[in-house]
């Protein structure tokens, strides 16, 4: 089985986010970038199929020279070869358009996605890639097994969970729950090691209509001050969430 797991390269979410030219721009300066978190249960997950399947993993990732190390980082997790798309990652169609090409040319069995990256949480990438390859598609998913051609998947849906069964070629968008986040793996020196010599093919990107652009960033307003009132002055509580609050 061969398996492409898409790589999205995001601020850690301690770094602090700023914005320049006149906020229509992200500021990477001094910012540390880590794998999607979403992106990482799937890899995870992939490591799984190749270790107790004999899986093939490709890891894939459609950005600059800068993803690298983040594409490495997959690699010292345990993926068997990487491929990085050399083109700034626009917007979510353009993002879908080059892996569609991979995925095309790639021949794989089985593509994972997060279901949305933790930068702009679009959630559109892995379902853009199903309906431009015509491939069955499963989002949100929180279990997969694969027997042949054979797939049993879990997903969440409003106010459950449902369960499917499909068939392979198959894209999935993941998410927590795919695996445990005690299963998640930390990179270790032997992993590191081997990183260095695997395989990152570097692909020019495909022509694709740029469809979308930032036009301005805001940060969420300040959390305002908190008003303590006392448990014997009911009057007032009564008062402040029906007048300022607005919740009563």
């Amino acid at each position: 089985m061969k398996i492409l797991v898409c790589i999205s390269h995001v601020p850690d979410t301690t770094s602090k986010i700023n914005f320049t030219n006149g906020d229509s721009e992200f500021d990477t300066a001094g910012v540390q970038y880590v794998i999607n978190p979403n992106d990482e249960f799937g890899l995870t997950r992939a490591i799984w199929f190749q270790e107790q399947q004999g899986a093939n993993v490709t890891v894939v990732n459609v950005g600059g020279p800068d993803t690298e190390p983040t594409l490495r980082k997959a690699l010292a997790i345990g993926a068997n070869e990487a491929i990085r798309v050399n083109a700034n990652p626009t917007d979510g169609f353009f993002v879908a358009k080059q892996l569609a090409e991979v995925i095309k040319n790639g021949g794989y069995d089985l593509v994972i996605a997060g279901k949305e990256s933790l930068d702009y949480n679009g959630g559109m990438v892995p379902g853009m890639i199903a309906g431009i390859l015509g491939s069955n598609f499963l989002n949100s998913c929180t279990s997969l097994t694969v027997d042949g051609n054979n797939v049993k998947a879990v997903r969440e849906i409003d106010g459950g969970k449902e369960t499917v069964s499909t068939t392979l070629p198959l894209i999935i968008g993941a998410q927590k729950g795919l695996v445990e986040e005690k299963d998640l793996r930390i990179p270790n020196m032997r992993g590191i090691m081997t990183a260095r010599t695997k395989a990152l093919t570097i692909l020019e990107p495909v022509d694709a209509a740029v469809n979308t652009k930032a036009v301005k960033f805001e940060k969420p307003a300040p959390k305002s001050a908190v008003k303590l009132v006392s448990p014997d002055n009911l009057d007032e509580l009564i008062h402040l969430l029906h007048n300022e609050a607005k919740v009563i």
